[in-house]
């Protein structure tokens, strides 16, 4: 086993290592030539650790996560920096038809269902192969049900570290029956490093490409509009911070998402073209993400629930410290039919492709 001082993050693999419903945990690492370093491990998929630079070359973790596999298994928050499915995002009453046919999934967010459900894919032992010191692949099968959803989906996700500090996230799934998917990863990205307490993102300079946005109801479901940025305090087609306009209390949405939690509608050129989704700049490291995704849309979610629980290391997450960027198809979109289709039939592959681009701001 690996001498845990090669590692940046300071994780250790034996943390990570249980058996799980009869299948194994364990933490694996990837590495480029820049000394960045991603800790993944295959319990949800979840990403424990992304090490990178800042403008004077110091490495801290920007993803919030936890040190252990016990860490993960109880923490107050489920989807920590975790692969999201079946459905990524919420299903108004978690109901659906399809063919003709009512399904229930389970409500678990309000009224609503939210992110696959309790034992959705972030809480499943994936089977996982690490290809290279670059590359980590993860396979599940949901089966038939599983959460309510019909058909069994065979689901396979590639993260790939490349030397321009890129985490790239490749998904491929294919099912036996009609069904719905829409996948995601729900990174909590915080750019100045996670700490005791870890700094708030109000400060963080956000670029956001997209000229419409998805308004909500009180509870967080789509009221099946699609709306305008502009004059509005989600206009960031130029950059703007976080916290300028995050508590704008004349603004209905705003108050309803208690903050950012929405989800936009990419500007495209053509339908599944991967391209540019939002920019992150965090003033006092220098350090830059960059999002690119072939999906329509990206959910910006401003930690607005967060308490200040304890994550790695005694890091502590408190409100507003850590921003999402979850690239994906819209939210209650099997109940909205002019949102862009989330059905997968047998014989189709299901295929997404996002990219986190780490960087130092010149």
């Amino acid at each position: 086993m690996e001498a845990t001082a090669q590692y940046k993050s300071g994780l250790k693999r034996e943390d990570f290592q249980a058996v799980i419903n009869g299948k194994e945990t364990d933490l694996f690492f990837l590495t480029n030539e820049n000394g960045v370093e991603v800790a993944i491990t295959n319990y949800g998929g979840s990403v424990a650790a992304i090490m990178v630079p800042d403008r004077n070359g110091k490495f801290a973790n920007v993803i919030q996560g936890h040190d252990s596999i016990q860490g993960c298994l109880s923490s107050p928050e489920p989807f920590l920096s975790t692969l999201v499915g079946r459905y990524g995002n919420r299903i108004a009453h978690g109901k659906f038809q399809l063919r003709g046919k009512e399904y229930n999934l389970a409500i678990n967010n309000g009224p609503n269902h939210l992110h696959g459900g309790p034992t959705g894919f972030h809480a499943r032992v994936w089977d996982a192969e690490q290809i290279n010191e670059h590359s980590l692949v993860l396979r599940y099968t949901s089966a038939y049900y599983e959460e309510g959803f019909p058909g069994e989906l065979k689901m396979t996700v590639l993260f790939t570290l490349t030397e321009d500090n890129e985490l790239m996230i490749d998904y491929k799934g294919t099912t036996n029956k009609k069904t719905i998917v829409n996948m995601t990863h729900h990174g909590f990205f915080s750019l100045a490093g996670i700490a005791n307490p870890t700094p708030t993102c109000e400060d963080v300079i956000c670029e956001i490409n997209a000229d419409f946005f998805i308004p909500i109801d009180e509870t967080c479901i789509p009221t099946g509009e699609i709306r305008s940025v502009k004059g509005t305090p989600f206009d960031f087609t130029t950059p703007h911070t976080v916290g300028e306009r995050i508590d704008d209390q004349t603004c209905e949405q705003i108050k309803n998402g208690a903050g950012y939690d929405h989800c936009y509608v990419l500007n495209k050129k053509e339908v599944g073209e991967l391209s540019f989704a939002a920019r992150i700049t965090e003033p006092q490291s220098g350090r830059t993400m960059e999002v690119y995704t072939t999906e329509p849309g990206v959910q910006f979610y401003s930690d607005n629930w967060a308490d200040g629980y304890t994550g790695q290391h005694g890091a502590t997450f408190g409100r507003r410290s850590a921003l999402c960027f979850e690239a994906q198809h819209f939210p209650d979109s099997p109940n909205k039919p002019h949102f862009p289709s989330v059905v997968l039939n047998p014989g189709e592959i299901y295929t997404q492709k996002t990219i986190y681009k780490f960087g130092v701001a010149e």
